[in-house]
């Protein structure tokens, strides 16, 4: 029987030093080494974004950022940095992961739309979501990728 993840959410400066360092590492583990992907992830956004923890018994399994309109995309508000650790991927974590993360941008940023940059095989996923796919696929960080936008609910 598993723990339920607990999810929540904090602004950067709410942040604890050792909630910051299981962050960076998560996104490490699963962007860097993982995917084998030599990017640059710590990109000055991370200041201004809210920042989604999951967490369960005290480890951080689970995360994405939510940022505001403009920052990533003129137009939408965007969820980016949607990890789950691979130990933990058999669960439906992500799904939760993306639902509480949908939820807590309609809260914070009431009547706005949200976008995301969708790695292109992950595609079903989030369409099980109810994100569509928003113009031509396209390379990020040697990754494809597609825009989808959440269609509103």
């Amino acid at each position: 029987m598993h723990v339920m993840v607990e999810f929540f959410y904090k602004k950067f400066n709410e942040l604890t030093t050792a909630e910051l360092h299981d962050i960076f590492a998560l996104r490490a583990e699963v962007f860097v080494v993982e995917q084998d992907c030599v990017y640059q992830d710590i990109d000055g956004k991370d200041q201004a974004s809210i920042h989604v923890l999951g967490a369960e018994e005290g480890k951080l399994i689970a995360y994405s950022r939510i940022l505001e309109r403009g920052l990533s995309y003129k137009e939408h508000n965007a969820i980016g940095r949607i990890v789950v650790s691979e130990a933990f991927r058999s669960r439906k974590i992500g799904h939760e992961l993306v639902a509480f993360s949908i939820e807590a941008t309609k809260k914070i940023y009431p009547k706005t739309t949200i976008k995301i940059s969708a790695q292109a095989h992950l595609k079903f996923f989030y369409e099980e979501h109810k994100f569509q796919i928003d113009g031509q696929p396209y390379l990020e960080d040697g990754i494809p990728h597609v825009g989808m936008v959440l269609l509103e609910r």
